[in-house]
């Protein structure tokens, strides 16, 4: 499957653009996760992970662009969007980002403990789901990575 016609050209470009969501909720305390909504190569939505500011467990980064990017497209299908991603969704994102229809996903750093877009499980490319998506991963993954490295070193 290829990746959707937004993030062929340059995925880095707009992965450097999650970096820096990413940055800004790991100086707010937050896990560095952060994602951008592209629509038409354009980010039209981005977040930072907000599970500790809001007490929300479902408040990922991924979770919060899909939800943005809904009431932006004014659906739940998101067909036409793609979602790039510093950190390899988890399960409950990925699940979210199949739910959606999403037309892509792009991201940094693989998660060998919970990474359900090719590390653990792929939901993205599961035949036995009634829709798949294209994802493409290791984008820029030594910067996702080190910031999380970085961050976790620093509370530990």
């Amino acid at each position: 499957m290829a990746i959707h016609p937004d993030v062929i050209g340059d995925p880095e470009r707009f992965m450097r653009e999650a970096l820096i969501d990413a940055a800004l909720a790991g100086e707010a305390g937050e896990v560095p996760v952060g994602a951008v909504g592209i629509v038409n190569g354009q980010i039209v939505v981005r977040a930072g992970n907000r599970r500790e500011r809001d007490r929300d467990p479902t408040g990922h980064a991924e979770m919060l662009v899909l939800r943005e990017l809904s009431t932006l497209i004014g659906d739940w299908r998101l067909g036409e969007a793609t979602v790039v991603v510093t950190l390899e969704p988890c399960p409950m994102c990925a699940g979210g980002l199949w739910a959606s229809r999403i037309g892509g996903v792009v991201f940094g750093a693989y998660d060998g403990r919970a990474g359900a877009n090719g590390s653990l499980y792929h939901l993205g490319a599961d035949p036995r789901l009634n829709h798949e998506y294209p994802s493409r991963g290791g984008v820029l993954a030594d910067e996702c990575g080190e910031l999380l490295t970085s961050f976790f070193r620093a509370t530990r």
